[in-house]
């Protein structure tokens, strides 16, 4: 039978089967997905172990799009955090952050950086997360190499379902100068704005 001949739910099935509708977006994030330009901040040692060992022949990262490290925030679109961050480092990270163009994304890679890990002390915050959007945590002290790949496979999802915020949305309009002066009226979120606060009355005393 000629596929004009076709009718009913023949031709439906056909359809279904040879056409894929999308839209631009979604076409984007595929893209974006499968071309990430890491940024790796090494703050401690699990920056030697786990993100060195994934771009190694025997793990391959280059099979997911993600090879090509990045030593500046104005090439990349990932941020991968690993190791605790100090107090006096935050800033200093949370300004990278912002320097990267949207849209962009931040992995907070280990228990250190994801918590504090064994760090519990005035000098160290307690996750990534109190000054900066983390989209995704990898735990572990360190993360295996696979729970590294499994990481950036969900990351890669993410970036696939989910639309691009912009950095309005993302921050509620609070860019790295208004961030540096105390933060406006509408901070990224209460915790964030504390967490800014203590840092800031332990650096200058």
């Amino acid at each position: 039978m000629l596929r004009g001949d076709l009718e009913g739910a023949d031709l439906d099935a056909y359809v279904e089967e040879k056409v894929v509708t999308t839209t631009f977006e979604k076409m984007l994030n595929l893209a974006r997905s499968n071309s990430i330009f890491p940024l790796t901040f090494g703050l401690a040692c699990c920056a030697i172990e786990a993100p060195i060992s994934v771009v190694t022949a025997r793990y391959d990262l280059a099979r997911f799009g993600a090879e090509a490290l990045r030593a500046s925030p104005r090439q990349a679109d990932l941020i991968i955090l690993s190791g605790r961050v100090s107090i006096k480092m935050a800033p200093v990270v949370r300004r990278l952050y912002d320097q990267m163009l949207e849209p962009k994304w931040a992995i907070s890679m280990g228990a250190c950086s994801s918590s504090g890990g064994m760090f519990a002390n005035y000098a160290v915050v307690q996750g990534a997360d109190k000054f900066m959007p983390i989209d995704l945590h990898i735990p572990g002290c360190p993360p295996r190499p696979e729970a590294v790949m499994y990481g950036f496979t969900k990351l890669q999802r993410k970036i696939q379902g989910n639309p691009d915020q912009g950095w309005r949305g993302r921050y509620n309009a609070a860019g790295t100068e208004e961030w540096a002066r105390g933060g406006p009226a509408s901070t990224p979120s209460p915790e964030a704005a504390a967490a800014y606060e203590a840092a800031r009355e332990i650096s200058l005393a």
